[in-house]
């Protein structure tokens, strides 16, 4: 049975990384990014690029942590010792016990040090094995092969393209890519498979 509650703190971690619920005072740990690294958002639908923007972005994630439908978090690098960056589950569908994991993003310093494959292992196990979903879904831009590409190697499977999906801020239109990882995958395989990945790396980096 899903026991997921948005309305409770969740607080996921290990000796990479700590996952804590976004708060409004959070755009003090975060504005850096908005103000120096707007390209983070170049392939994404919100962009918190400036004060203001950050700050709405902010009211919406706990506008909508508030009606059940998103379920925000910010991420701190435990072996920088400073906020990187953030992330969500959104889309949450108790009926068909389904959920999407996205907006995700982290501070250019935090890109390609495993920071993001910690992050996505701590959620994904929550996801799975304390709330139970039986699906987690992941969208992206088509044309963001990094993203897409992170998202694979932690053991997505492809279904496929979503033509004209989205309005993107410059009024064109996006196609997105759409993965997902499903419960018994994640059991059966992933899991494993991403917990040895892990190990390795993070000996690696220490």
């Amino acid at each position: 049975m899903n026991s997921f509650d948005c309305s409770a703190e969740y607080i996921l971690e290990n000796e990479i990384a700590l996952l804590r619920p976004l708060q409004a005072d959070d755009a003090r740990h975060l504005l850096r990014f908005s103000l120096h690294e707007p390209d983070i958002w170049q392939f994404s639908i919100a962009q918190p690029t400036g004060e203001n923007e950050l700050n709405k972005y902010i009211d919406n994630a706990l506008g909508s942590r508030k009606t059940g439908e998103e379920y925000p978090f910010i991420v701190f690098d435990k072996r920088a010792g400073i906020y990187a960056g953030s992330s969500r589950f959104y889309d949450i569908q108790r009926k068909h016990n389904t959920v999407q994991l996205g907006y995700t993003w982290y501070g250019k310093e935090f890109q390609g040090t495993g920071l993001n494959r910690n992050c996505k292992f701590l959620l994904l196990e929550f996801a799975f094995d304390v709330c139970g979903f039986d699906r987690l879904e992941f969208q992206a831009d088509k044309n963001n092969a990094r993203s897409i590409a992170a998202m694979k190697s932690i053991g997505c499977s492809e279904e496929g393209v979503l033509r004209s999906h989205l309005l993107k801020p410059d009024g064109s239109r996006r196609d997105s890519i759409v993965l997902s990882i499903l419960r018994d995958e994640w059991q059966n395989r992933i899991k494993e498979e991403l917990t040895t990945t892990l190990k390795k790396q993070n000996l690696n980096r220490t």
